[in-house]
């Protein structure tokens, strides 16, 4: 029975090895991207999270241009090198796109954009678990990845489903940022949890942290819609802070893990 089971654990081992090697090729090799330092992946398993409030660049557009108020037409550079897709569509269009187009999209994002020289890139990507996280993963390294959610079942579910994916593929998850955690009453000033404290808990089943929350506060929304983001507009304000703060803590994630 010993030899048995010392048998079988050898072919479990074989058979994973063989697995790897198989998963290995043909897949692209990883480059960086020139200019950038580090690449943090923000995700969430929905839409509608709060991702964009985080990120400088998103493949399917236009929430970027929106939040920082641009609205002209992307300039070239000799090199022919552009930036986000919210730039290419008019406004109101919606991007219809295939795998493919989207797989294309994404090439030109990474490699025929003039990022100049920057310390982080922080890449809003699409809800859920699709083709455009796993070529990302796949063709440039990235540092860590950011989950996004509300404290709400349906969006803690889908969530968990991404952190699963990017703990199999190595990908170090920097923590959850926590969006309409709570909301405070106009009357008495009292804070009210919407929706629970269903966050911790996912914390804890994917070992890692919640590294910010966030309140559903209006001026949030207000400041975002109008193109000026509320670390620009008031920056002393509690919820700029709340911001910085995540900022500081990615920051030291980052040099720890290098």
């Amino acid at each position: 029975i010993v030899r048995k089971q010392l048998f079988s654990s050898k072919q479990n081992t074989d058979l994973e090895k063989h697995r790897a090697k198989l998963m290995a090729k043909g897949l692209p090799t990883k480059k960086p991207i020139i200019g950038v330092e580090h690449i943090i992946l923000v995700s969430s398993g929905k839409g509608g999270v709060g991702k964009s409030t985080t990120a400088d660049t998103d493949v399917y557009g236009p929430s970027i241009p929106l939040m920082m108020n641009l609205h002209d037409t992307p300039l070239l550079n000799d090199k022919n090198l552009i930036m986000s897709m919210g730039f290419l569509i008019d406004e109101g269009s919606p991007v219809i796109w295939r795998g493919l187009m989207v797989m294309q999209a994404l090439e030109k994002l990474l490699r025929q954009v003039d990022w100049g020289s920057i310390d982080y890139l922080i890449v809003d990507t699409p809800p859920g678990t699709g083709d455009t996280h796993l070529s990302l993963i796949q063709n440039i390294p990235i540092t860590g990845v950011i989950l996004v959610t509300t404290p709400q079942s349906a969006a803690l579910q889908v969530t968990k489903r991404g952190a699963v994916m990017f703990q199999k593929l190595s990908i170090p998850i920097i923590g959850l940022v926590e969006n309409m955690s709570s909301v405070t009453c106009s009357s008495c000033s009292n804070i009210v949890k919407i929706f629970g404290e269903g966050t911790s808990i996912l914390a804890s089943e994917i070992n890692s942290s919640i590294i910010e929350s966030f309140p559903l506060h209006q001026e949030i929304s207000n400041t975002t819609d109008k193109g000026t983001p509320i670390v620009i507009k008031d920056r002393e304000s509690p919820e700029s802070k709340l911001y910085i703060n995540l900022a500081k803590k990615v920051v030291e994630f980052v040099g720890n893990k290098c």
